[in-house]
């Protein structure tokens, strides 16, 4: 009778259908008590004005219920709260959890899919899944074998189902998915099978597809418009993507986008980025590769191109540029300026002006980036807007079958996708940092379809000369382009950040801590060891006026592929496994949602 009672009170929040998804989801992103896109909002902020959990009283945070998924390997994204409701999901098989907050998570109802167990080893880094998002009554998912399902958020009943990709070609789905108006965009992994990335929109009602844009081959495919479409200010030109490839390369040309998708309501434009080139093998592959490593500016309602900014041309180390952009408005040089700020795997920190794109920082936010000395930014210059790359450090040049020793960042990048918060108290960012360093070997490989097409080995490590530890937490001013504070952690943080109104930070570490720190200072606050390593990304939301602090723990992603997958090959995982080794003696499986909150 009480759930039953629950879902009728609900059915005013959760049945809303407004005519257009952004009212719906503008509407409850400006609620703080909810949270409804794992990017907390379109901009991905990641920022909460909730600050009843503050740093006055943060250190008497206490746990006040747990909930078990069920799943082992990685747990990435964070769980949404509409009213009453709590959604969670998990890695492979996907399952969908409706939790009722009135009764500390009791099960409403549970979506469990049914994939085909052989998706399992064409996903590159784990069978991670970053989750959900609301709109309009629904709830959205896409399931690590491209399935696309719209849920009832009252019921769990399936609204409708697409088929987005083919796991038969490396075709799969790490990624969430952004409501934006009336359409749902989507991306696609599998960049180290040889796939051609796209992004693709459909009809949030009716699951049909409304439009796909490529991210590599002909400008018709890439919704590219030569004249208008622009680089650093310049139209593209024609056959912008051809003319970096060799022959039909870009066909098998990589550039996926399993990473995060921000929308700006004003100007209309979905950005994103697009992974790595295929192969790893940089030899295999002259030219720019067009348009992997990729920001990409495009308009919601018809995915044509605004503008592009290639970060890493002729990628030679595997720095996808999948990771957040976050959209933020501020003062440069004394005048208000709609930016977008990017923390690219390759090691720079880049602030764009996200209506034009054009560049306005570029600068390592590690220190130990070493493979290019600088971003050029003088804008006569022939190499404007390129990494100057160090000779040493550069695959390419030294060739396959030699082994570049040194190189800084590792493949996993300074930041992987683990998003970044920012706080508009601060206006700082707060950053997950990798501090990790590798050697890397290219070979020659050839292209099956739904094998491997990587081409490279590697071997991580911590990068030398530092505190000895894989990662740090940092704060990170995005105009001035400079690291304010930095705190080191003894391996990669791997999980999401939370900038909260409270003055309040958190994030978790790959051991299982969630911590809180201090957002001016850095300073640790809290932590509260949970039972598994954490790569989720902290969330808070408000219950009957108390608010919650809430995190998934349950290791894995490449950095913890060995753990997840008990691989024990120092160059599997892509590397990582050596990399992480010791993250064995410091925890173990799992799958647990942990809510804390402050004593009554």
């Amino acid at each position: 009778m009480r759930a039953v009672h629950l879902l009728a009170l609900g059915a005013g929040i959760l049945g809303a259908t407004p005519a257009l998804a952004n009212e719906d989801v503008l509407k409850r992103t400006a609620n703080p008590a909810e949270q409804v896109l794992q990017t907390v909002d379109y901009a991905n902020t990641r920022y909460s004005k909730l600050d009843q959990i503050n740093a006055g009283n943060v250190n008497k945070l206490q746990v006040a219920w747990t909930f078990s998924t069920g799943v082992l390997r990685g747990h990435e994204g964070s769980p949404l709260v509409v009213g009453d409701v709590m959604f969670v999901h998990t890695p492979f098989p996907n399952i969908v959890y409706a939790l009722d907050l009135n009764q500390d998570g009791k099960i409403l109802w549970k979506y469990e899919p049914k994939q085909d167990p052989n998706v399992i080893p064409v996903m590159c880094c784990d069978t991670v899944n970053r989750g959900l998002a609301y709109a309009d009554g629904a709830i959205f998912l896409h399931q690590a074998d491209t399935t696309i399902v719209s849920l009832d958020a009252k019921t769990g009943k399936v609204n409708w189902s697409t088929q987005n990709g083919d796991p038969k070609i490396g075709e799969t789905n790490t990624a969430t998915v952004m409501p934006v108006k009336d359409k749902l965009i989507v991306g696609i992994a599998g960049a180290e099978y040889g796939i051609r990335g796209n992004i693709t929109a459909y009809d949030l009602k009716t699951g049909k597809r409304a439009w796909r844009a490529y991210n590599v081959g002909p400008d018709d495919e890439m919704k590219i418009d030569p004249e208008k479409t622009t680089e650093l200010g310049k139209p593209v030109g024609k056959d912008s993507s051809l003319k970096s490839w060799e022959g039909d390369q870009w066909k098998t040309g990589g550039a996926s986008t399993w990473g995060w998708y921000s929308y700006d309501p004003k100007l209309n434009l979905v950005y994103y980025g697009t992974g790595n080139p295929s192969t790893w093998n940089p030899k295999q592959r002259p030219g720019d590769n067009k348009w992997s490593m990729t920001i990409f500016a495009r308009d919601a309602d018809t995915g044509v191109a605004k503008w592009v900014y290639q970060m890493t041309p002729h990628d030679e180390w595997d720095y996808d540029g999948i990771n957040e952009m976050i959209l933020t408005d501020q003062k440069i040089d004394g005048k208000e300026r709609p930016l977008l700020t990017h923390f690219d795997r390759n090691g720079f920190g880049y602030t764009l002006d996200r209506a034009t794109g054009e560049l306005l920082v570029a600068e390592k936010y590690d220190p130990a980036v070493n493979w290019a000395t600088k971003v050029d930014q003088d804008k006569s210059s022939k190499t404007y807007g390129r990494p100057l790359v160090v000779a040493k450090y550069s695959t390419d040049q030294n060739g396959e079958d030699t082994n570049s020793k040194g190189i800084c960042p590792a493949a996993l990048g300074s930041k992987d996708q683990q998003p970044a918060a920012y706080s508009p108290k601060t206006n700082l960012f707060y950053v997950p940092t990798n501090h990790v360093c590798m050697d890397y070997e290219p070979f020659r490989v050839s292209y099956t379809p739904g094998q491997p097409y990587v081409g490279a080995t590697l071997s991580m490590y911590p990068a030398p000369n530092s505190h000895g530890g894989m990662g740090n937490f940092i704060a990170w001013d995005g105009v001035a382009g400079k690291i304010k504070w930095s705190n080191p952690e003894q391996f990669s943080v791997w999980s999401g950040a939370l900038a909260t109104a409270g003055d309040v930070v958190f994030y978790g570490t790959l051991e299982g801590y969630l911590k809180a720190v201090d957002s001016k200072t850095g300073k640790e606050l809290y932590k509260f060891k949970t039972p598994s390593g954490i790569i989720g990304n902290v969330m808070t939301f408000q219950h009957k006026g108390k608010q919650n602090i809430a995190v998934l723990s349950g290791v894995g992603g490449w950095a913890g592929i060995g753990l997840a997958a008990g691989l024990t090959d120092p160059n599997a995982g892509l590397g990582a496994v050596g990399g992480y080794a010791a993250l064995s003696s410091y925890t173990n499986l799992g799958g647990q949602l942990t809510v804390f909150n402050l004593p009554n």
